[in-house]
């Protein structure tokens, strides 16, 4: 039986990297899978490429109502949750004397008032036993130059994980955080400003990760797909690197 045989999941941010990545391994392995992005042409492109029975829903995670739209929709054609990945998120290059509030508000928007929301409101739906995974980066462990902001908000997004534990324990719902290190991904890609900064930025990571290179999306969904299945069932709380031990030096 495939791994995640009748189960349903909801990944946010799937309309490319790591959600696109893995929104197609779930579906191989069994699971129905429900999509959602922000851009509603790309987000068709995705649900197309993993095809099956695959459902997108537009929507941006830091607005209450598309989340609640989101789950709607989950709720009508599936009627539960067994899996919910909560991988949407972003930020930018900024150095401390150039953070403005707007820069501040907009990634803690989406990275963790995006976050909390997202959970919150698959919680009527998740099925006891289910998997929640967020999406966490190894910034919120080490230190990088101009991204403190992101680093931030990542570091409350582990804090989460920590203290649902604790709020969903009598239900046995699983919180773990999954934790790409650099990985070649769109949004990964464009934090470059020019081809010499993306040189530079492709350099850093090669110099600094003990594997040598950048990861790669289908990497990241197979760690994934480990705390999405019952093989992870006395997992929770934990975070899961997949960062080629870049955080681990």
């Amino acid at each position: 039986m495939p791994r995640l045989e009748n189960k349903v999941a909801v990944i946010t941010g799937a309309n490319s990297g790591i959600g696109l990545a893995t929104a197609k391994l779930f579906a191989a392995k069994g699971a129905r899978v429900f999509m959602t992005g922000r851009r509603q042409k790309e987000l068709d492109l995705a649900v197309a490429e993993v095809g099956g029975d695959a459902r997108g829903i537009s929507g941006d995670v830091s607005d209450l109502a598309d989340l609640d739209r989101l789950f709607a929709v989950v709720r009508a054609e599936a009627g539960s949750i067994d899996v919910l990945f909560a991988n949407a998120g972003g930020g930018e290059f900024m150095p401390l004397e150039a953070i403005t509030e707007d820069h501040f508000e907009r990634t803690f928007r989406v990275n963790v008032k995006g976050t909390l929301f997202t959970v919150q409101k698959a919680l009527p739906l998740m099925r006891n036993g289910g998997s929640i995974i967020l999406t966490g980066s190894t910034t919120a462990t080490t230190g990088t130059p101009a991204f403190s902001v992101y680093s931030a908000s990542k570091a409350a997004v582990r804090n989460f994980a920590r203290c649902w534990i604790l709020d969903l324990a009598p239900r046995q719902i699983r919180v773990n955080v999954l934790v790409p290190g650099a990985t070649s991904t769109p949004g990964w890609h464009d934090l470059a400003t020019s081809e010499e900064a993306h040189q530079q930025m492709v350099d850093f990571v090669r110099s600094t990760t003990p594997l040598g290179r950048l990861g790669r999306v289908e990497e990241t969904a197979q760690a994934a797909l480990f705390l999405a299945s019952d093989e992870s069932s006395f997992v929770t709380g934990s975070e899961l690197f997949v960062d080629g031990g870049s955080a681990q030096i």
